[in-house]
């Protein structure tokens, strides 16, 4: 079994729970990474995401933080931003892997072609480890899906 694999593999495996994924982060801007700084705690920044060319792609600031924590330890976890009050329409979504930082100019024009962010940037790629969505059911059960790379999507329900 894999430990991780890129955003088209698990588009291609779980194209339901990948596209309801991608609504959620298509439905707002800015979303929530944590990394991990230098003396292993936490950091929450805030950070768009682009799903592109069959790859969940992290742009960043020169020189920021979390840049900096991905180049270290790339081991990351991003939620979805979950919008204005209580609602959570589309569910709680999270998912969590590697940062793969792309130096590679053909990869990196690519992005730039598509996305225009401001220069310098870094970019990342990512190799999921697990892709999560929480949601309630009929008002009354909490229903968790949990997909991690080689094995099918599980689905836990509580009352």
């Amino acid at each position: 079994m894999n430990a991780h694999t890129n955003w088209a593999a698990f588009t291609s495996a779980e194209p339901d729970l990948a596209g309801t994924v991608e609504a959620r982060f298509a439905a707002f801007t800015h979303h929530t990474l944590a990394t991990l700084r230098r003396d292993g705690s936490p950091r929450t920044s805030g950070l768009e995401v682009r799903f592109l060319l069959g790859e969940l792609w992290l742009g960043m600031m020169p020189d920021s933080l979390k840049a900096l924590d991905l180049r270290r330890d790339p081991r990351f976890a991003l939620q979805a931003n979950p919008g204005d009050g209580t609602g959570m329409g589309g569910g709680d979504v999270r998912i969590s892997g590697r940062a793969v930082e792309v130096d590679d100019p053909g990869t990196k024009d690519a992005y730039v072609k598509e996305v225009e962010p401001p220069q310098p940037f870094h970019l990342f790629r990512t190799e999921l480890t697990e892709v999560v969505r929480t949601y309630v059911e009929d008002d009354r059960y909490l229903v968790t899906e949990v997909w991690k790379p080689g094995a099918p999507v599980r689905t836990l329900r509580r009352t």
